[in-house]
């Protein structure tokens, strides 16, 4: 299974960014988009994979940098897999270290899905220690991932902490780089994308599917502030890239794939 480089879409969305700034910018009307965020603070971005047109719900706020959280495990899974660290979606990935921690499901050995849908941090900190920072860093060059700051070290440097400075992406950003994904122009083979595509697979219903991946920010007393959810939508023969940011009190990446959800749902697409 493969990203459709033969996508069928017409246009559908707009943020302004600067790998996206020369595009015509359509505002997501205030009735189909900030319903969906119940009056919390963040941004939408959805992009045409075909077309490239974008729509953007708070343009201001999808063109902020920010941590990228777990959403970075998309690029992660994808640099370990052209790496050969891993190969399959099924296969032995994480041996567990014994250290009891907080989400029960990171306390035990874990196929490459698992740790992916349950977001087992240690899991991928071990991977990106495998990919070392000279292969990470080049990398991240040459897709272009965000400010590509790596210097807080190659175990930490997408997780926020006081005193840490993270490598930072917009949301403009991110949906745009995963619509060079799924349009095929990043440096990535098919068949370590087919295997991300089989990660990021969330939910499907009669009128489309979904992919993605949730990240989740906390602040200094580990309370809960901004949920990410990035990835696409393939509905009717369409495909659709997004990036959703929401911010507030015990926020978390499953309030922006809620948000998500709900938005394509309205638009017919889930």
């Amino acid at each position: 299974m493969r990203y459709a480089r033969h996508i069928l879409a017409p246009a559908v969305i707009v943020a302004v960014v600067a790998s996206t700034s020369c595009r015509k910018t359509h505002p997501i009307p205030d009735s189909a988009g900030n319903g969906v965020f119940a009056g919390r603070d963040g941004a939408l971005v959805v992009i045409d994979c075909t077309t490239g047109s974008v729509r953007s719900l708070r343009p201001d706020a999808a063109a902020q940098r920010l941590a990228p959280c777990s959403t970075f495990k998309i690029w992660n899974a994808l640099i370990g897999l052209e790496a050969g660290i891993i190969n399959a979606a099924d296969e032995a990935f994480y041996r567990w270290d014994g250290e009891t921690r907080g989400i029960p499901a990171w306390n035990g050995n874990l196929t490459l899905r698992e740790a992916f849908q349950a977001s087992c941090v240690p899991a991928f900190q071990s991977l990106a220690r495998r990919i070392g920072p000279e292969r990470m860093q080049s990398w991240i060059g040459r897709i272009g991932y965000g400010d590509r700051d790596t210097s807080a070290g190659i175990d930490v440097f997408w997780l926020p902490a006081k005193g840490r400075k993270t490598i930072l992406i917009s949301p403009a950003q991110q949906a745009d780089l995963m619509r060079r994904l799924v349009r095929g122009e990043l440096p990535f083979s098919e068949s370590s994308v087919a295997v991300l595509k089989e990660l990021m697979a969330v939910k499907r219903t009669d009128k489309g599917s979904l992919y993605g991946k949730t990240g989740t920010s906390v602040d200094d007393t580990g309370k809960y502030i901004m949920g990410w959810f990035v990835g696409h939508v393939e509905s009717d023969g369409r495909t659709y890239a997004f990036a959703c940011t929401v911010k507030g009190e015990n926020v978390m990446g499953k309030d922006a794939r809620a948000i998500v959800e709900t938005f394509m749902e309205k638009q017919g697409r889930l």
